[in-house]
């Protein structure tokens, strides 16, 4: 596993491109969430990771976090994201584990989500997952329906619409990834505008792209590799 040593110098590297990406799209670097992507890591990777002030964490698995999360002694000091695909059987699970959901990809999902949450009185934060390009091999609404998603969502009473999320096509030439990414942050600035004023959030970019994220609105960056190094297989 990772030194503290180590993920202190690529937290400190991290930040200051950060930084430098904000001075050039002109925005408060301080609007930009470094959401630390621990998933594959041992349990120890939390108390590794909240050492350096990093607090906002995410996990792709709903079972691997829930591990964690019993080890964990911590628990008031993370905020807790999923970032991978969640099936509806594990939606209980999942509302009860994760501060916020980024992978919403289907009304069938939001509506079991909103059912769980109704029988504990208590509202779940979530993003809407957006197929931007739409990728064969991705989860994700697609760019009309996401609107028509949206407006339903809103309904729910046990649901708050925070944001949207989306995870590019592999291999994008930097051209084609800063239009996924321009038009990504302006279908949220639609519906933010037009359906629902607390959607202000926007998640996308990972550690190979996410200055180029930055610079085209992202406000949660969801970083594994340039933090941690290599997962394990």
């Amino acid at each position: 596993m990772i030194s503290s040593a180590t993920l202190k110098k690529n937290h400190y590297a991290l930040s200051g491109r950060i930084k430098n990406a904000a001075t050039i799209s002109q925005r408060n670097p301080e609007e930009i969430k470094l959401v630390a992507v621990t998933k594959a890591f041992s349990p120890d990777i939390w108390q590794t990771t909240t050492h350096q002030n990093l607090t906002i964490i995410g996990e792709s698995k709903v079972q691997e976090a829930q591990l964690k999360k019993q080890k964990f002694k911590d628990k008031k000091k993370i905020e807790l994201h999923l970032i991978g695909h969640l099936q509806t059987n594990k939606a209980k699970i999942a509302v009860d584990i994760f501060d916020i959901i980024q992978t919403v990809d289907s009304l069938k999902l939001a509506f079991c989500i909103n059912n769980v949450c109704e029988k504990i009185k208590r509202k779940q934060s979530v993003f809407l997952q957006v197929n931007i390009g739409s990728d064969p091999n991705k989860h994700g609404f697609t760019t009309n329906s996401i609107q028509i998603a949206a407006e339903e969502i809103s309904k729910m009473e046990y649901i708050r619409l925070d944001g949207i999320m989306t995870i590019p096509q592999y291999g994008l030439q930097e051209k084609e990834l800063k239009k996924t990414y321009e038009r990504t942050r302006k279908l949220r600035d639609k519906i933010q505008k037009n359906i629902n004023t607390n959607c202000r959030f926007l998640s996308m970019g990972m550690s190979e792209d996410f200055e180029t994220a930055i610079i085209e609105g992202a406000t949660h960056i969801r970083i594994g590799t340039a933090l941690f190094g290599e997962r394990p297989k």
